[in-house]
């Protein structure tokens, strides 16, 4: 059916697109303008140019907030998407039964993230947290540790933490997508002799591939937008060990009160996500042609 005038397709579109630009492009255009500024949200606005960018290429807790983020990936990819996979592997096989394993699995995903952070630090506690109780009692004392404050070992205590949460939410996902592989498949290759490892790995896995990749961007990007667990838990400490780029942003506007500069700082991870964001694409496209041919 066509449109009764030319205008028609405008109107109905008009909406939405002053509605994006009220909420992101004049925004977008705002933080731009004041990364080129010296302001502290209060006295008056000064054009400094690059200076802040400059300034952000040579500040080291920023580039050390960018290594914590990417070392917190790599272990999420591992601890949340790889843990979450194998569950979903795991529950797929037990058939039917297979409902309050997926509640239980899901319920961290369900709570606020407030909450968790409040009850791991409990767990981590280095003074009758559950977790240095349990190497007292076992008589591993030498093991014991202040979980979260050490630099050694806090972020990857608060990876833990959101792998904990986050595994049931994937688990979610590929188990939805290990259940649209063909039953018809799958009883033929058993009927070949295929083991249910054979039949996890050479069939079902390859056939979810487009939710495996769909997953991984899920916790790239995820990964940048954390901060809630970080600052309860941490607050970007002990020494910057568990400073991300969220909570560094954070620290310079509110508690430092230099938003031109925290402006800048949001320019360029928007400009890192974004590239992160299209190099991935290009991969996939890649990879999508060598499968192809």
């Amino acid at each position: 059916m066509r449109p009764s005038s030319r205008w028609t397709p405008y109107l109905l579109v008009g909406p939405a697109v002053l509605f994006f630009a009220f909420v992101v492009g004049l925004p977008l255009v705002g933080t731009v303008w004041m990364s080129f500024t010296k302001w502290s949200g209060t006295n008056r606005m000064r054009f400094i140019g690059f200076d802040n960018f400059t300034r952000a290429f040579h500040d080291t807790v920023y580039q050390r907030a960018y290594l914590n983020t990417f070392i917190y990936i790599a272990a999420t990819l591992v601890l949340e998407v790889a843990v979450g996979f194998a569950l979903a592997g795991l529950v797929s096989i037990q058939g039917k039964r297979t409902l309050w394993y997926r509640i239980t699995f899901f319920i961290p995903v369900m709570l606020p993230m407030v909450v968790i952070a409040v009850l791991w630090s409990f767990i981590y506690s280095d003074d009758g947290g559950l977790i240095n109780s349990f190497l007292t009692g076992i008589g591993r004392d030498d093991l014991r540790r202040v979980w979260l404050g050490d630099p050694g070992t806090a972020l990857l205590a608060v990876s833990v933490v959101s792998g904990w949460i986050y595994a049931g939410f994937y688990m979610a996902i590929f188990y939805a997508g290990l259940q649209r592989v063909p039953k018809s498949l799958l009883e033929a290759a058993r009927l070949d002799g295929a083991s249910e490892w054979d039949l996890f790995f050479k069939i079902k896995a390859p056939l979810v591939r487009g939710m495996t990749e769909v997953a991984v961007l899920l916790c790239i990007t995820g990964a940048f937008q954390s901060f809630d667990l970080f600052f309860v838990m941490t607050k970007g400490g002990p020494d910057h060990a568990t400073e991300i780029i969220t909570t560094y942003l954070v620290s310079t506007v509110f508690v430092d009160h230099e938003v031109g500069y925290g402006a800048a700082l949001s320019v360029i991870m928007t400009v890192v996500v974004v590239g992160l964001g299209l190099l991935y694409a290009r991969f996939r496209r890649e990879g999508d042609v060598d499968v192809e041919y």
